[in-house]
């Protein structure tokens, strides 16, 4: 039998548990066996813990630290962190931005996806963020089949949490979509590959490190049947699925013009009105159909910084939250966002809804919930986004004797009310990675 794995968290000034009653404990310690919290509490860490004595645990000191629950980001393009701040597009918005990017993306190579993946992971690790997805729709003619296996052994090298989701172009300019013949492939290899990447990496068991989703690019870039196909793949093996819709004005006026439809009756229209789905961006929205996303339990992935960066507009969340739709935090890509911080994805999301609404427009609670809780929600766990027994030891450790915290009265509110300082470590599974060391 292998010898289990004892992790022990201990003296952290504050530790935010976001469990229901959402405890904070002061002098706070969180004890883990094999990746699973099983005990957690204030004040010294006792002798014993489930059983175990206190000195076969692993130990990490958190004195002067505020612990949150690992962040969890619901959105991204890692492939892009090889082309930020690409000096032609800097000020175009997303159609011309897409459409200039695409040739260039077409000439990346197994190598840079994979040091693309191994960068974004390690800066969303240092930002506090622990869980992540990936959504990749691009498998140029002359790289490898197995991108998505490349960005997996990216995630292992790197130790993070990792849903990769198979993405999906195969409707080209010829064809009335947007990107070129070169970045496309036929609807048959698609499915044949979403199929091989499930059974090769999807786990559902609880404290997973890898899960898999199938993600149509979207509306503009797939066929209405390949989604309906896509669907149909995923429920059979119920895995999740994703894709982009109502980000910009431009695909509301595309999918009238294709499709006679706007975007949200298009999903239901091929079967992806559900709670199996997540959806990233979601700004143009209207009452209707914020009340029937809601009801049917779809989940949003909000990315602020993109929107703003490309000038698409500002995604509803609040009322989409009240609504019933989860809504989840997301750096999106790194070419529209040109970073991969999420813990400064918070800061943007609060300060963005306040100077639309006002200050109270968007709380500090409001925003951990969409980092913690609603991004698991996003991701179909429920075994990460807070810290209680039974959940995966996934915790972010902020110094608060960094000098961007320095005077801050606030040991919670300073993380999203002052400049984003590094995490001092990320702990995945009750495995500390300390990142002031990358």
């Amino acid at each position: 039998m292998a010898k289990q794995k004892l992790f022990l968290l201990e003296n952290a000034q504050t530790l935010v548990t976001m469990n229901a009653d959402r405890n904070i404990h002061t002098n706070g310690w969180v004890a883990a066996r094999d990746g699973m919290i099983i005990a957690i509490g204030s004040g010294p860490a006792p002798e014993k813990i489930e059983g175990d004595d206190r000195d076969q645990f692993t130990s990490l000191d958190a004195s002067n630290c505020v612990v949150l629950p690992g962040l969890v980001n619901t959105h991204h393009h890692l492939f892009q962190t090889r082309t930020r701040a690409y000096g032609p597009v800097t000020d175009q918005e997303l159609f011309p931005w897409l459409q200039a990017l695409y040739p260039v993306w077409a000439e990346l190579g197994d190598d840079q996806f994979y040091q693309g993946a191994l960068v974004g992971f390690k800066e969303l690790m240092r930002s506090g963020c622990t869980t992540t997805t990936d959504h990749h729709y691009l498998f140029p003619a002359d790289a490898s089949d197995n991108i998505i296996d490349i960005t997996v052994l990216a995630a292992r090298d790197a130790g993070i949490r990792f849903h990769p989701t198979r993405g999906s172009m195969s409707r080209s300019q010829k064809d009335g979509g947007l990107p070129p013949d070169s970045v496309v492939q036929d609807e048959e290899t698609i499915l044949a590959d979403c199929e091989r990447v499930i059974g090769k990496f999807h786990n559902p068991e609880p404290g997973s490190m890898v899960r898999v989703a199938l993600a149509p690019c979207s509306p503009f870039s797939v066929s209405p049947e390949l989604m309906q196909e896509t669907a149909n793949l995923a429920r059979k093996n119920q895995v999740r699925l994703h894709t982009h819709l109502s980000e910009t004005k431009d695909e509301d006026a595309y999918c009238l013009e294709i499709y006679n439809k706007r975007p949200v009756d298009f999903l239901e229209s091929v079967g992806w009105l559900s709670d199996d789905v997540w959806l990233a961006h979601g700004i143009w929205f209207n009452d209707e159909e914020i009340v029937r996303l809601g009801k049917a339990g779809v989940s949003i992935a909000h990315c602020p910084t993109s929107n703003m960066r490309l000038g698409s507009g500002v995604c509803r969340v609040r009322d989409l939250r009240g609504a019933g739709s989860p809504v989840g935090l997301a750096v999106d890509g790194s070419a529209s966002n040109d970073s991969s911080n999420m813990l400064a994805e918070l800061r943007q999301s609060l300060l963005l809804h306040r100077v639309i609404h006002g200050a109270a427009g968007m709380t500090i609670n409001e925003v951990l919930e969409m980092a913690t809780l609603d991004g698991a929600a996003c991701l179909g766990r429920t075994d990460i986004g807070c810290l209680e027994v039974g959940k995966a030891c996934d915790l972010a450790v902020f110094d608060l004797e960094a000098i961007g915290y320095d005077g801050a009265h606030d040991p919670v509110a300073a993380l999203l009310l002052c400049h984003p300082e590094p995490a001092r470590e990320v702990v995945v599974g009750g495995i500390v990675n300390k990142q002031q060391e990358r």
